[in-house]
């Protein structure tokens, strides 16, 4: 797919996944993956991060970070998540995540159906009001089953969730009882016992209302 995209004119393609829309601890986290003409095929193996095991996405990592033109992991917390809500906190980790590129994007590919990194107050219109000083969008194509198709968003998907299950394996020692260290802050029913007896910790998206009855506000 990529490779016919550049064939079209887009040399700079940026791959995008994220994860832990659906938790209800924890970051949401977006990965980016660049690659141009240069890149060679994708390192065997990669795919979508929820098919493989963590420990074959941790051994996929450096070869992903060799293989492509440049790479970046960006977070939103839940006080952002709270603050701003679950899509603008997506869109902020995902300008977290570009910032970290060196190289501009001609085109980035989102997977799914929305686009949820393009601010909304800054198409049509209104985009002729924004800042001057502010970077502009790049372009955004989304794709069904991008994750599937699109080696790049594939590769981003596993840097994503890779980063992500660290931070969370970072926090499990402080909050034993949630179940951290392998629900990584999913509605697991450990997780959601543990919320009933003891409510949320300051890592929590207390916007939803979490009592340890899961409410799917954010997921997807």
């Amino acid at each position: 797919m990529e490779r016919t995209l550049q064939r079209e004119g887009y040399g700079v393609l940026v791959g995008m996944d994220e994860v832990g829309r659906g938790a209800l601890a924890g970051p949401v986290s977006v990965g980016v993956v660049a690659i141009d003409e240069t890149c060679r095929s994708a390192p065997t193996g990669v795919r979508d991060s929820k098919l493989l095991a963590p420990a074959a996405r941790e051994r996929l990592v450096p070869r992903i970070q060799r293989w492509c033109l440049g790479y970046g992991v960006g977070h939103a917390g839940p006080d952002e998540i709270d603050e701003i809500g679950i899509m603008a906190a997506l869109r902020l980790a995902g300008q977290r995540a570009l910032a970290q590129l060196s190289a501009t994007p001609d085109l980035v590919l989102l997977d799914g159906n929305h686009d949820w990194l393009t601010d909304p107050a800054r198409e049509g219109l209104l985009g002729l009001l924004e800042d001057d000083d502010a970077p502009p969008s790049p372009p955004v194509r989304t794709m069904i089953k991008a994750d599937m198709r699109c080696s790049s968003v594939a590769a981003a998907s596993v840097l994503a969730k890779v980063s992500r299950d660290a931070l969370m394996l970072e926090l499990a020692p402080e909050h034993t009882a949630y179940g951290w260290d392998h629900n990584k802050g999913y509605a697991a029913p450990d997780h959601l016992e543990a919320l009933r007896q003891l409510g949320p910790t300051e890592h929590h998206r207390r916007s939803w209302r979490i009592t340890g009855t899961y409410e799917d506000e954010g997921s997807a």
